[in-house]
């Protein structure tokens, strides 16, 4: 039975952390759209306040990084780099730390007892820092998942971060020069991939991260 429930609340979790942005980027969607003359004449104490409360809404799978980085490029230009990538940093540390206090490598514990399973980890552990760049490289894998994912599997924290890091560079510079190059904001989030150049970018980062993906994930001889 406690088996049973430690799969089914990460399966829950899972499913949370995949609709719950889908839910409130619409939302917040619509909100930018009504007031943009208003979000455009913010200060910039205003857009540190901001940034501050995006760290703890994308830790929680409201706020999608790539989704803020369109917004923060449209209203700040290429000033959003900063933020975004603090932003993306303190989300990833928070959901780890999180992650872990709950589990307490329980779920992982649990995974280990089925022998394939169990291999999949083993090479995960031991090209972790490459997985996890190229699975933050993707642009379909949702932020708060994958960080959620790699706190369970017991990646190290550094090799989350820095991997986190290097992923999210193009990933979130594409999403701020769409965002800049934007003249309007209801269609650059209706369409954020309109234009044939970012839809050709998008299309080589998932081909890339995907080839990288399974790559690093195959089976290994081990001496």
């Amino acid at each position: 039975m406690k088996q049973v429930r430690k799969y089914s609340f990460a399966l829950i979790s899972s499913v949370f952390l995949t609709i719950v942005p889908i839910v409130f980027t619409s939302i917040i969607t619509l909100w930018v759209i009504a007031h943009e003359r208003e979000i455009g004449g913010y200060e910039e104490k205003f857009w540190v306040i901001i940034t501050l409360a995006c760290c703890i809404t994308s830790t929680i799978a409201i706020t999608p990084p790539t989704f803020l980085a369109l917004v923060f490029g449209y209203f700040l230009g290429w000033h959003a780099i900063l933020p975004l990538f603090l932003l993306n940093m303190v989300a990833i540390f928070l959901v780890n730390m999180v992650t872990r206090w709950l589990d307490k490598d329980r779920f992982r514990t649990y995974l280990s007892e089925n022998q394939r399973v169990r291999e999949i980890l083993e090479n995960i552990k031991e090209q972790e820092l490459k997985i996890i760049f190229f699975a933050k490289l993707s642009p379909v894998l949702p932020f708060a998942l994958t960080n959620f994912v790699f706190a369970l599997s017991g990646a190290k924290l550094k090799n989350i971060l820095l991997g986190g890091f290097l992923g999210m560079i193009p990933r979130t510079v594409l999403a701020v020069w769409t965002g800049h190059q934007a003249k309007e904001i209801r269609k650059l989030l209706e369409n954020p991939n309109e234009g044939n150049l970012q839809q050709i970018l998008l299309i080589l980062l998932l081909v890339a991260s995907v080839a990288g993906f399974f790559y690093f994930l195959q089976p290994r001889k081990r001496k």
